[in-house]
């Protein structure tokens, strides 16, 4: 097996993050000890992560065994997942941050599926996947992220499920959503039909030019690769989300987003293979 040279566009300030998550929950189980520190296991669940790499291909580049590097994921990814936003303290902490409106849109998480599964089936997407809600402000920040379902529920049922505009609607929020959700008594959605008079159309024009930015927030999770097709199980979709969304939040605080970097951190470098005892080295970007 070949290895060589990879590096994250991640914070070294997110790896410290992760690391000290992993090392208090050691501490408070009395965990003995493991072959990966606390540091290495952090960094092989942000590879994990963000490039969609299989169990196989990190376990042998960190020096584990699959069945440990599926243990340690999924360690991770519940800890950073119980500390995704509630959707009542989101609603509320929106309104307290002065944001003029925000903006409802769902997600299609394709999965590994075959065609007998059709719960999974997407009639609007033409595939397999799970459906997430997810609320973004105007400037394209990700400020919730709903549990999945699968992906042949409407994005409105799968609102009225979470009740996610009866929450924005208590925080006196004005929201903003596509056609999907049409029928919704609170939620400002495009006008449909044809032969719409000029007014409409303007309306509709405007509409889409605000709700816009905020829809980046879909294209900020799908840049977390293990999102683009998930090969686990479909009903991880909604945990590993949320451990994304912790993630992204400490990647904003840190002076830089996922995708698009702005600087103020530095990129973590690896060089595979990594084995017991190696130096995690941080380049520093230019």
């Amino acid at each position: 097996m070949l290895f060589y040279r990879a590096a994250l566009p991640l914070s070294s300030r997110t790896l410290t993050f992760v690391s000290g998550i992993i090392r208090r929950h050691r501490t408070s189980i009395g965990s003995p000890w493991r072959k990966l520190n606390c540091g290495q296991q952090a960094l092989l669940v942000l590879v994990y992560l963000r490039k969609g790499e299989t169990f196989a291909e990190v376990a042998a580049g960190f020096g584990v065994g699959v069945a440990t590097a599926w243990r340690y994921v999924n360690e991770t990814v519940a800890l950073l997942a119980a500390r995704a936003p509630k959707l009542r303290k989101a609603a509320r902490d929106a309104k307290k941050a002065g944001h003029a409106y925000v903006v409802v849109d769902g997600t299609l998480i394709p999965v590994d599926r075959v065609a007998a599964d059709r719960p999974f089936y997407s009639g609007k997407h033409k595939k397999h996947g799970m459906n997430l809600q997810v609320i973004a402000s105007p400037e394209g920040d990700i400020l919730w992220v709903s549990g999945a379902l699968p992906g042949s529920v409407h994005d409105k049922k799968a609102e009225w499920i979470w009740g996610v505009l009866d929450e924005l609607e208590a925080a006196g929020l004005i929201t903003l959503a596509d056609k999907g959700y049409q029928g919704s008594t609170y939620a400002k959605i495009p006008y449909r039909g044809k032969n719409k008079p000029q007014s409409q159309k303007d309306a509709n024009r405007a509409h889409a030019q605000l709700r816009s930015p905020g829809e980046r927030a879909n294209a900020q999770l799908k840049t977390w690769r293990i999102l683009r097709k998930l090969r686990c199980c479909p009903w991880r979709a909604g945990q590993l989300a949320k451990a994304i969304h912790v993630l992204q939040i400490r990647e904003a605080n840190a002076g830089c987003r996922v995708g698009d970097w702005r600087g103020g951190g530095s990129w973590c470098q690896v060089r595979q293979p990594l084995f017991p005892g190696f130096r995690l080295r941080a380049a520093s970007l230019l």
